[in-house]
């Protein structure tokens, strides 16, 4: 592997990789020296990338825009058009205007032949059923989200019982009938899931949970894998 094209794997390593990438896992991924890391680590930061991070913590690229654009291979650009125009279905409305734009601009960057391929990708996505609508503005919950801010909401469970939940957003999911905000519960002192359809009067508060929110939601995803393979497990075994 010449260093040109290794560079380019370490740069697709650092965007397809949870930060923060240790050194090792880039060595693991790239097949190469944790000297040869760091050495292109260097060189990658010497072309205009902005890599956070340092041995022994870990690697974060934060933005790379001063090195040329990357192209996509045909597998990667049907991706994007079936993802996208599925998000143009399921995503609240800020969200889908969002992904007819991101195709718009995918469309004028790449070269004329993919841009062909693009406008008649053989992927389409359809829904029959699509998620309930809301009445909140999920946008502003996704922001609040994201800048880590407690949020309050009146809530009916699916008994009808009617309660007022002050939360700590931690995600939201989209799934096959219904779109919910995966949380901790406040008053229930544990993890809980909302589905957004069932959510009114939504409130951000000033209360900040920085920097707790990718700690709460990787421990919430492992509690809901472990709750899907017990269910499952218990399923096989009564069979």
């Amino acid at each position: 592997m010449n260093r040109t094209h290794r560079l380019f794997q370490m740069m697709q390593s650092l965007r397809r990789m949870p930060a923060p990438v240790t050194a090792q896992q880039l060595a693991d991924d790239v097949a190469v020296s944790l000297r040869t890391v760091y050495r292109d680590i260097d060189a990658l930061r010497g072309l205009g990338a902005v890599i956070d991070g340092e041995a022994g913590f870990g690697f974060t690229l934060i933005e790379d825009a001063a090195l040329p654009p990357l192209g996509f291979d045909n597998d990667e650009l049907e991706a994007l058009v079936l993802g996208l125009r599925n998000v143009k279905i399921i995503g609240d409305p800020a969200l889908a205007k969002a992904a007819t734009s991101a195709l718009g601009k995918i469309h004028a960057r790449v070269p004329p032949r993919q841009a062909h391929r693009l406008e008649h990708a053989v992927l389409d996505a359809r829904r029959f059923h699509r998620p309930e609508p809301t009445t909140i503005d999920v946008a502003r919950l996704r922001q609040a989200t994201w800048d880590e801010l407690c949020v309050s909401f009146d809530y009916v469970d699916g008994k009808g019982s009617a309660t007022q939940r002050t939360v700590k957003p931690l995600g939201i999911v989209y799934m096959d009938l219904s779109n919910s905000l995966l949380a901790w519960c406040i008053l229930r002192q544990d993890f809980r899931v909302f589905r957004l359809d069932r959510m009114q009067a939504l409130q951000v508060t000033s209360n900040s949970f920085r920097p707790h929110r990718v700690a709460l939601l990787r421990e919430h995803m492992a509690l809901i894998k472990a709750e899907v393979s017990a269910s499952a497990k218990g399923r096989k075994n009564s069979e």
